[in-house]
């Protein structure tokens, strides 16, 4: 199988894939946050359609839409409306334009399943060079404002009482988050997104304490999650992305299983 051209950029394509939800979703599950990605994921959706049906990329039109999502739900709690309730409008909202407007496009809704869902297989070298490209921006970010971005994830109040710009801060790790999602598409889809920002990371968090090596944990355990995801898919000849999130799942209940085991074994 890894003779073949497709899943060679496969594997390529879902490294910075990984580091990429590795950083953000860290950042996601400390800030509990993840509700939030995933009304983004679904209301990107409204992008896909509209770009399918007016005539540009769609995935330019999803990442738009995610950006707005976002900065709609962060401008909607400012006004007092609870997270669950801004996230499920636009979360229903983006998908409800997205199918609209696939639905409206020729020969469009046979395609949609590839943004659902993924096609990783499908991944080529400009997919892998724009992943690449924000999966080193975001390591900058990281590397220069790690310090800021903890405390904001575990502490936004005692942050502002420092005197940190939360708001920008957020603004900031939101489009983040946004582009992440939209960038990961080919990988798993808009449906299993959200569980590559996820899973990796509470995994990690059995058996590391800190960020920073929640971040680096995280994206092996999605790699790996996504190598054997892969061959499964190849060997079996079922959907990619499912077997991937599946797999992910799978190791999280192992690892849980033996950490579970160990506690229980010292303390007899």
């Amino acid at each position: 199988m890894f003779q073949y051209t497709f899943f060679q950029y496969a594997l390529w394509g879902t490294l910075p894939a990984c580091l990429l939800c590795a950083m953000v979703g860290t950042y996601m599950v400390t800030r509990r946050t993840v509700i939030a990605g995933g009304g983004m994921a679904h209301a990107s959706l409204g992008g896909v359609g509209l770009g399918a049906y007016f005539g540009f990329p769609p995935l330019l039109g999803a990442a738009l839409f995610a950006v707005l999502s976002g900065l709609g739900i962060n401008a909607l709690q400012r006004q007092r409306v609870r997270e669950d309730s801004a996230v499920a409008m636009l979360w229903t909202f983006g998908m409800s334009v997205g199918i609209l407007f696939a639905y409206l496009t020729p020969g469009f809704m046979t395609d949609l399943p590839a943004y659902l869902f993924g096609d990783v297989l499908a991944v080529t070298p400009a997919d892998i060079l724009i992943t690449g490209i924000l999966a080193a921006v975001c390591g900058v970010l990281y590397a220069l404002c790690l310090p800021v971005l903890v405390l904001v994830a575990y502490d936004a109040e005692f942050a502002r009482t420092r005197r940190i710009p939360v708001r920008a801060v957020e603004t900031v790790m939101t489009v983040l988050t946004a582009l992440t999602i939209v960038a990961c598409l080919h990988t798993v889809g808009i449906v299993l997104v959200i569980s590559l920002l996820t899973v990796p990371q509470v995994t990690a968090a059995l058996f590391v304490r800190t960020f920073g090596r929640m971040v680096v944990l995280s994206a092996v355990l999605a790699y790996a999650a996504c190598v054997a995801g892969l061959c499964l898919s190849f060997i079996f000849g079922i959907p990619s992305g499912a077997t991937i999130i599946l797999v992910s799942i799978l190791l999280y209940l192992v690892c849980r299983t033996i950490k579970t085991l160990q506690s229980r074994f010292i303390k007899v």
